[in-house]
């Protein structure tokens, strides 16, 4: 059967029976049809939220088509409830621009996801849309300004980088010229779309603690210099209000259902390999508020998300988790010991054991951070008994726990092995949270810990832009802002090529973005795409509704 198949054989429950599992009054949520709702932020109690279990979802270097962070996460979470622990979890919502394109949709598979998936992967309550009105009010509000005769700032627009987004793949708008049209229709200037995952307001609305905090972010968004080289702020322009005010229902999580009828909250979807990879901090809080256990899941590899989650994330909201899944694949680790893409359902464990250092890597990673991990080996049907040996071996002889997770095909019923290891990891209070590097430590210290200590870079390079650009941020006095590096999620380095776990090679830092209103500073390494293209034949071409309002080709 597939996904679709499985979701439509489920009898959903009516949201307000999962608003009053969760523990909130049915009469305290927003509808949004049967089966979506949004969560008062008023539902939110600190002091509950700090007693409930934060349990974090990472994954080994993935291959292009994932290995099942998403999946692996809801399975978990309807193990951990079948075991009696009062669970949610807690996920990013899906961008139209991969539902479209390559990946698909982010609400997981078979019997392990959340629902109603179409509506989820589609526009679901309408956050993304808020947050792309947002973002596109504030560059027509820069434009207006550089226009005006009467209220200009004298913004020089040589040194504005703020773009419009949108949220779709649309490789044709990454570079364009806006303005032309004579005097009346603006002053001509160079700009782009970035997709609407990648906006610094998508990263703010994930880490605003309320609407007052979401303000003051907004205000604090670093737009450009005026031609005596004042620094301007979107607070300058006077545009936070009205911001905030298209984001006055974008800012309350979205609460809907697990195919297993338990509570799901969805909330917010930045890039990993862009933004910090993770959903909203008030979505988070929200689940541990109502929950014993919450298990969350940061974007890509832990390289990239876990990283971002425990040095961003966590410091900024005040979070300790206690315990890291790490989701693993035969096939990625068949893919990362150098196995053709197309051969990764054929048994090869030669291949599986020669990608091996990449899973070490990544178990060295979070120690790093005095978390104790878990091994999820998210199991697909092609795996034999003896590659799973072999993983098995390596986890004994590094003293870690690892499980065969079969969530696809059986739920939380393929979960419980996971699900007790978690729970045991948590009881034993051995996760001692730190995060690997102080925020006050130089912006170039920060990169390097991060390159050299995560990576496992031999050290990093500036080009001339970058280096200026630490001038800038020096002058700016943002040097005490935590890092948000930008990197392929394909491997460990810069360098997509390099697979497995990659020695002695350079991370080149090519520029670093300043996302004041976020509360960070952006390397960027590597070739990273802020728009991404569709590939030959795009995911949209199976995608149909028919005559009854039922939508297929969703997975």
């Amino acid at each position: 059967m597939t996904d679709q198949q499985i979701a439509k054989d489920v009898s959903l429950k009516h949201i307000s029976t999962i608003a009053e599992k969760f523990g909130i009054d049915p009469q305290e949520i927003e509808m949004y049809g049967k089966f979506k709702a949004k969560l008062p932020l008023k539902a939110i109690d600190r002091t509950k939220a700090e007693k409930s279990n934060l349990i974090l979802v990472s994954a080994i270097s993935p291959t292009p088509a994932g290995e099942g962070k998403t999946t692996m996460s809801i399975g978990l979470s309807e193990g951990l409830n079948r075991l009696g622990k009062k669970t949610t979890v807690v996920l990013r919502e899906p961008s139209l621009g991969p539902v479209f394109g390559i990946k698909g949709g982010a609400t997981g598979g078979g019997y392990s996801q959340v629902l109603p998936m179409e509506d989820i992967n589609l526009h679901f309550t309408g956050d993304f849309a808020a947050i792309e009105k947002a973002h596109n009010l504030l560059a027509a509000i820069i434009d207006n300004n550089i226009q005006s005769k009467t209220n200009s700032l004298l913004l020089d627009p040589r040194t504005i980088g703020w773009k419009r987004v949108m949220d779709m793949n649309d490789r044709s708008l990454r570079h364009v010229i806006v303005g032309l049209g004579g005097t009346t229709s603006g002053v001509p200037r160079e700009t782009g779309f970035d997709i609407t995952a990648a906006s610094e307001i998508m990263a703010i609305l994930c880490l605003a603690k309320n609407l007052t905090d979401l303000k003051e972010r907004l205000g604090n968004i670093f737009v450009g210099y005026t031609y005596d080289k004042k620094p301007i702020y979107a607070k300058d322009l006077k545009a936070e209000g009205a911001m905030a005010a298209l984001l006055k229902d974008a800012i309350k999580p979205n609460l809907v259902q697990t195919i297993e009828g338990n509570p799901a909250i969805i909330h917010g979807g930045p890039f990993a390999n862009i933004a910090q990879g993770t959903n909203s901090v008030i979505a988070t809080l929200m689940g541990m508020t109502h929950s014993d256990y919450t298990v969350t899941e940061a974007g890509f590899g832990f390289d990239l998300g876990a990283e971002k989650f425990f040095d961003i994330k966590c410091q900024s909201a005040g979070l300790k988790p206690k315990a890291v899944v790490l989701t693993t694949t035969i096939r990625a680790l068949k893919y990362h010991g150098g196995a053709n893409l197309k051969s990764l359902t054929e048994p090869n464990v030669e291949a599986l054991k020669k990608g091996l250092p990449n899973l070490e890597k990544h178990l060295e990673n979070i120690a790093k951070f005095g978390m104790v991990p878990v091994i999820a080996i998210n199991r697909f049907v092609s795996d034999t008994d003896e590659e799973i040996k072999a993983v098995k071996e390596l986890a004994a002889s590094k003293g870690t726990r690892v499980a065969v997770a079969e969530v696809w095909a059986k739920g939380g019923a393929g979960a419980l092995e996971l699900a007790q290891h978690v729970i045991d990891v948590v009881e034993s209070k051995k996760s001692d949270f730190k995060p690997l590097y102080d925020w006050t430590m130089g912006v170039k210290e920060k990169i390097a810990t991060i390159a050299t200590e995560i990576y496992g870079a031999e050290y990093v390079d500036y080009t001339a832009k970058a280096k200026a650009d630490l001038r800038k941020i020096s002058d700016l006095g943002l040097e005490a802002l935590p890092v948000c590096i930008a990197k392929t999620q394909k491997s460990l380095s810069d360098n997509p090529n390099l697979l497995g776990r990659p020695k002695d090679f350079i991370i080149t830092v090519r520029e670093i973005e300043i996302a004041v209103g976020a509360g960070f500073l952006i390397p960027i390494t590597g070739d990273i795409m802020r728009m991404p293209g569709l590939p030959a034949h795009p995911s949209s071409e199976g995608i149909d509704i028919n005559d009854e309002g039922e939508i297929t080709g969703l997975f």
